[in-house]
């Protein structure tokens, strides 16, 4: 990963480290979410079909940088300062 520009490439390539389930988006998901972005600077979110989930929420309440939704994928970065 170069520094933080992300392309598009990058984060499709990415393995997804977080799945949310038929439970949704509770306060662990957010917990993670944040460590994961803390440890790697980016993560990557699928959730089941079943599921609803607001992406561009998400990413206001962990404080991070949508970079990608797609289906029912997205990936997240940490924002630039």
């Amino acid at each position: 990963m170069g520094g933080d520009i992300i392309d598009k490439k990058e984060a499709s390539q990415l393995k997804a480290t977080i799945w949310i389930g038929k439970s949704g988006v509770t306060e662990q998901t957010y917990v993670e979410i944040k460590r994961q972005i803390k440890d790697r600077g980016m993560v990557k979110v699928k959730w089941l079909r079943s599921t609803e989930v607001d992406p561009e929420g998400i990413a206001v309440a962990c404080k991070a940088k949508l970079v990608q939704t797609r289906g029912r994928t997205m990936v997240l970065t940490r924002k630039n300062k």
